[in-house]
């Protein structure tokens, strides 16, 4: 079953995120309180992927779908030299660098544009992408990921971690237009972009009555 039949809208979800205020809490949805949790998972499993026998360099990051920059600030800022970020919001855009604070001038890029639209130019070590894939039709994120695994620098990975649902049918949420996939369509789309699993794990420690969060390190296959 295709996303597409849900109608995923791009002018709808840029309305929806043009409303949200430009805080932790918003760009989280009310859950600002799982943003330490988030990160903290998100650094052990790119501590691990840095153990790799042939681990991805520490030059380049692009975070993708920044929103104000969380994921930049915490994660990716003190484990790279250089970040680019794309987000379509310019209210975020604009929110970036300021909520970055004394390293944002690591922040080498602000690309404001959809991910649907998004053609990196450069090679990247780790592309990251968190809680933005849902907003994506299943064509546009195949050709998205396959223009990412083309944006690879020598063993470069794409980080994928977004909700996952655990009711084995994937459920869309209107009021943003977005949709939550299930594993296995993950797993579907991964591959019809010619991208392998190097590393699989579930997000741990977040409360219950939430959906589960998994991360995936992708590579060309």
């Amino acid at each position: 079953m295709s996303v597409n039949k849900f109608n995923i809208s791009y002018v709808k979800s840029l309305d929806y995120w043009a409303n949200i205020p430009p805080t932790i809490d918003g760009v989280l949805g009310g859950f600002g309180f799982l943003s330490d949790m988030d990160i903290n998972g998100s650094q052990v499993f790119l501590d691990s992927l840095f153990s790799l026998e042939n681990p991805p360099c520490k030059t380049l990051a692009l975070d993708c779908g920044a929103g104000i920059g969380r994921i930049t600030k915490h994660l990716l800022l003190p484990n790279f030299k250089s970040i680019d970020v794309v987000e379509p919001d310019e209210k975020f855009l604009n929110t970036i660098k300021e909520f970055s604070g004394e390293d944002s001038y690591k922040i080498t890029n602000l690309y404001q544009v959809g991910l649907q639209e998004f053609k990196p130019d450069k090679k990247y070590d780790v592309i990251w992408n968190q809680w933005v894939l849902g907003y994506l039709t299943d064509e546009d994120l195949t050709t998205y990921l396959l223009r990412c695994r083309d944006a690879l620098s020598e063993n470069g990975v794409i980080v994928v971690k977004e909700n996952v649902t655990s009711s084995g049918k994937m459920e869309n949420d209107e009021t943003d237009s977005s949709i939550t996939r299930t594993l296995k369509h993950f797993l579907k789309i991964f591959k019809s972009a010619n991208l392998k699993r190097i590393k699989q794990c579930k997000q741990t420690n977040f409360p219950n009555g939430i959906y589960p969060v998994y991360m995936f390190a992708l590579k060309p296959n």
